[in-house]
């Protein structure tokens, strides 16, 4: 009926769906009507995702793809789950044959229908939760030519990977979920090869490791990147011709905060690398891929957990942070500086070496906490400031570090996430050695700024672009 819009909203089905065998008036009911009870549902439900997934997709396109009949029969399904398995995902049907294959009775288990039940439920939910979240994008505008990147009504699934032993402390409860579709580069997608358990803090520490290691490409020579990270925060990173070479160097811009660490590479772990990673008390290892000399070297330490990732650069469609009460949604930090869009602004250049060297710094500098400075050499951090309530300690904290790493600052460069509200953040990166610094710009003190710049004689380049991270 309606060109297919009614085909399965019949009595004949539904009651066959929702009549219960352990109630003899539900089956003389049955009886009377010529109605058979069916004991097996599976439905696939139109693609209304994927459909308003398209840019080019007209609501009309989307009114069609919203499937009625299809949620109408898994929710009878679902109530009755008692006498009827209702089959929702592909995954789950060998499971299901093998059951009834097993059974004398060629029946499913009250456990496995419940289960499946709840599956159901959930999946139907997920349907209605994306047609909401497509319906109220479109606003009021009613020739609904765009879509709102935030509806009026935001709903979100996840499904349970595991419960965790603990969250942040050890009186908090705590689980780890995932999108239901994560980006295949996302960490969710972590393959864990060997070691103990991932705890809250692990899974946390990891993505941020994660997250900043990738985002280093094959553009140079210096393919191979290296990121250590403690509660969330670079200690240190590098890049090198080789994953041992990186290694070496980024563990050398505070070897202290490396201990109980998270280490992350870009490329694969060969045996050199893992044999220099042994050498340290290491928390969680990450990589897109291991040689098979170096799972057998990490082997030896067999509460070590290592995670394989496939590499890419993929990002969550949003980024979500708890309040009190709400949520703040925002899309994600996704903005790379390229060298065409920065704008030198003091009397002094930067030289090749020093722009190399500020790309570098201000790469790192984006996935450290605010407020932050970030010196840098040669590919190399030499100190981390990271999370200091004002922008001048952090700058005091970055040289502290290099100083007691006996890294030298001498003619280095220098990053800010952030504008520096006065020149006195500058003045203490310039007597710690920077000969350049790279920043947003953007202060009302800005001519200040670059003033001191010029009397120090260093370069200054403005990004116009702030990577401010809570």
């Amino acid at each position: 009926m309606l060109d297919g819009r009614v085909k399965t909203l019949h009595p004949k089905i539904h009651g066959g769906l929702l009549a219960r065998r352990d109630l003899p008036a539900h089956m003389a009911s049955l009886q009377e009507h010529d109605i058979a009870t069916i004991d097996l549902l599976v439905v696939n439900l139109y693609p209304f995702a994927q459909t308003v997934a398209r840019e080019a997709c007209t609501l009309a396109e989307a009114i069609e793809n919203i499937d009625i009949g299809g949620p109408a029969m898994l929710r009878s399904a679902a109530k009755n789950h008692r006498d009827v398995t209702v089959i929702v995902d592909p995954a789950d049907y060998t499971g299901v044959l093998d059951e009834i294959r097993a059974q004398a009775t060629h029946t499913v288990s009250y456990a496995t229908n419940f289960r499946l039940a709840t599956k159901a439920f959930a999946h139907t939910a997920q349907y209605d939760g994306a047609i909401t979240n497509y319906l109220s994008s479109l606003g009021e505008d009613l020739t609904h030519s765009t879509r709102n990147r935030y509806p009026a009504v935001l709903n979100l699934a996840f499904e349970k990977v595991q419960d965790l032993r603990y969250g942040e402390n050890p009186h908090q409860q705590a689980a780890f979920y995932r999108d239901l579709t994560p980006p295949d580069s996302a960490l969710a997608n972590y393959r864990q090869l060997q070691g103990k358990e991932l705890s809250y803090n692990n899974l946390a520490d990891a993505d941020a490791a994660w997250e900043c290691v990738r985002s280093f490409s094959a553009t140079s020579a210096e393919t191979y990147a290296c990121v250590i990270v403690k509660h969330a925060n670079p200690c240190g990173a590098a890049l090198a011709g080789s994953a041992a070479a990186a290694y070496g160097k980024a563990f050398q811009t505070d070897p202290a905060s490396a201990f109980g660490g998270i280490i992350a590479f870009n490329r694969e772990v060969d045996e050199a690398a893992a044999h220099a990673v042994l050498q340290q008390f290491v928390e969680v290892l990450i990589a897109p891929a291991f040689s098979h000399s170096a799972k057998q070297l990490l082997a030896g330490k067999p509460n070590m957990r290592v995670l394989e990732i496939p590499l890419g650069q993929t990002l969550n469609a949003f980024d979500l942070k708890r309040i009190g009460g709400g949520l703040l949604v925002q899309s994600p930090d996704a903005k790379n500086s390229q060298l065409h869009e920065l704008r030198v602004v003091t009397k002094r250049h930067p030289t090749p070496k020093e722009m190399d060297d500020l790309l570098f710094a201000w790469q790192v500098a984006k996935f450290v906490k605010s407020n932050t400075i970030v010196f840098c050499a040669q590919h190399m951090t030499l100190g981390i400031g990271a999370g200091q309530m004002s922008r001048i300690d952090a700058a005091r904290i970055a040289r502290i570090k290099a100083e007691n790493a006996n890294l030298s600052l001498a003619s280095c460069a220098a990053a800010s996430d952030a504008f520096f509200p006065f020149r006195d953040g500058l003045d203490v990166i310039v007597a710690a050695g920077a000969t350049c610094v790279i920043q947003p710009g953007g202060s009302m003190r800005d001519d200040e700024v670059i003033a001191a710049a010029d009397e120090h004689n260093i370069a200054m380049v403005f990004t116009g672009t702030r990577h401010f991270r809570h």
